[in-house]
């Protein structure tokens, strides 16, 4: 098998965009990701396009609107894939099986969404598509509410760990005012995040708004190519590991602040990788809410179950700790268009192991991990980078 290289990508501001549309949006990252690769339009093989939708637009087909916005991709092969949140992984590592299937030699992967077409009070029905909708279809407050039954299920075991998703939320927004693509890039501190007010309200069960990750529309677009390939190119960061697990859909038939799916997916990455969680420079995780990301720092071993608080209260997690997690500003900061997440997530990680993060990077930067979740920890992917050349 020829395992894939990333060797370029492209990335719009998150946020609220003037583009109209997804195929708007495609078409801002696909021809800039191709040139930032070195790679002509004609000789990519396969696109591969990750788009939730389920009601953001009318318009679907989304595979096909990438040649819509960049007729010089017309003719070529493409797919759209969808799982939840994680779907942006999804079409990566569908682009990834077809380079390493021998199938094609360059692939362009594109994630997108567009939220922000619809009124406000529409987007939380949008997203409990992805819930299991005979039971938690009619959740008061839409996902949010689903993360607060999480978050009290949490306290209940563990204490009240408000102060701790607090420090998380201001530790993201840190990061994120550092990041020029971020939908946020505005910091508050951990008086603000802690304190809920007319600012800062609460939005569900213990969360306040500045737990909840924010709707946000934009695109991300990354370049995959095999290694005769990436060989003539300017830069190339290999898969060390990706790896997929999977989780049961509802709630009721598992432990929902467990999020085994994750720790399994995280121990099979590790493990493809011959490493330890400590040998890695940084995380880019799934930080949905801020629960999701305490809960994730037990799942990927930095803590035992029940412990995650204290990983940001000593500080481990900090751009400036043993391990930071979220340099980018996470979901909580830069945003998370649904479609464009899990692309996102590993062009902010390859910017790292390229040393071109600016004011967000990593001195040093050598092993990145990328966890994206689609649901609560449904679908799930973690992927091990680092730098070929």
């Amino acid at each position: 098998m020829n395992e894939p290289l990333i060797v370029g990508w492209a990335h719009t501001k998150f946020g609220k965009a003037e583009a109209p549309d997804t195929m708007a949006l495609m078409a801002e990252v696909a021809l800039p990701a191709l040139d930032h690769a070195g790679i002509a339009p004609d000789a990519v093989d396969g696109i591969f396009t990750g788009v939730y939708n389920n009601g953001f637009q009318r318009q679907d087909f989304q595979g096909a609107l990438v040649a819509m916005g960049s007729p010089e991709l017309a003719g070529v092969p493409f797919m759209r894939t969808e799982n939840a949140c994680a779907t942006g992984s999804a079409a990566l590592y569908a682009a990834a099986d077809f380079i390493a299937s021998g199938r094609g030699k360059v692939a362009l992967v594109i994630g997108a969404e567009k939220m922000t077409a619809i009124p406000i009070a529409d987007v939380g029905g949008v997203l409990l598509s992805a819930s299991y909708v005979a039971e938690e279809g009619d959740t008061p407050g839409g996902f949010a509410g689903v993360f607060g039954r999480i978050t009290d299920a949490y306290f209940q075991r563990n204490g009240d760990k408000s102060e701790e998703l607090a420090m998380i939320a201001a530790k993201n927004h840190d990061n994120g005012a550092r990041n020029p693509y971020s939908h946020m890039q505005k910091a508050f501190d951990l008086a603000f995040c802690n304190t809920p007010s007319d600012k800062n309200p609460l939005v569900a069960g213990p969360l306040r708004r500045t737990d909840c990750s924010l709707v946000s529309d934009g695109a991300a677009a990354i370049v995959l190519a095999a290694p005769e390939v990436a060989e003539g190119l300017t830069r190339a960061i290999r898969f060390r590991a990706r790896q997929q697990a999977g989780d049961m859909l509802a709630l009721s038939r598992r432990d929902p602040t467990e999020f085994a799916g994750a720790h399994r997916v995280w121990r099979q990455a590790l493990d493809q990788a011959g490493l330890a969680i400590s040998d890695l420079s940084l995380v880019e995780t799934h930080d949905c809410f801020t629960t999701a990301e305490m809960i994730e720092y037990e799942a990927m071993g930095l803590a035992p179950r029940g412990q995650g608080w204290r990983v940001i209260r000593e500080g481990t997690t900090r751009i400036d700790g043993a391990l930071p997690v979220n340099p980018s500003g996470g979901l909580k900061s830069r945003g998370h268009p649904i479609g464009a997440t899990g692309v996102s997530q590993h062009v902010m990680a390859a910017m790292q192991l390229m040393g071109d993060a600016g004011g967000m990077q990593v001195p040093g930067a050598t092993l990145a991990g990328v966890f994206n979740m689609g649901g609560t920890a449904v679908a799930n992917y973690c992927s091990i980078l680092e730098r070929a050349r």
